[in-house]
């Protein structure tokens, strides 16, 4: 059955006139880009030449060079130093956890630091006040984004 399939592919392509096209046609892998003048940051390295064993800055790309290069400038790009708590948070004056998400995982362990494990709270923006059920602080959420930013319409 595959032979009779492979035959008649045959003989339709022998039997068609070759086709040339009037217009030869660039590929576009060839064809230059267009820029604006501007471009996104470089998140890639530059690599290193062979034989060579590259450093981290010549290798990083994505997230990580984008970290990286936040630390070379002395910016802590991703925000990883832990919430500052000099108090113990209460529904009249909770503490402010600031996000640019409507919603952000907060580790709390109590007040004093560190008189409980960590519990993990879901702080959401639609719950105003969440509170930690081993110490009872309140913790509500700052958030600082944009409202439309989970709708894509």
């Amino acid at each position: 059955m595959v032979a009779a399939v492979l035959r008649s592919f045959r003989a339709a392509a022998v039997a068609r006139p070759a086709f040339r096209p009037l217009v030869q046609a660039r590929a576009l892998s060839i064809s230059l880009p267009r820029q604006a003048g501007h471009s996104a940051p470089q998140l890639l390295g530059e690599g290193v030449k062979p034989g060579q064993v590259p450093t981290d800055e010549q290798q990083a790309t994505g997230l990580e060079r984008f970290e990286l290069l936040g630390k070379l400038e002395g910016v802590d790009v991703f925000d990883m130093k832990p919430l500052e708590v000099t108090r113990l948070g209460t529904v009249d004056d909770p503490i402010a956890v600031y996000s640019l998400f409507p919603e952000r995982h907060v580790g709390c362990t109590g007040f004093p630091a560190d008189s409980h494990d960590t519990v993990w709270l879901h702080v959401t923006k639609e719950l105003k006040n969440h509170r930690c059920p081993e110490c009872g602080s309140v913790y509500t959420l700052n958030f600082q984004g944009d409202e439309h930013a989970d709708h894509h319409h």
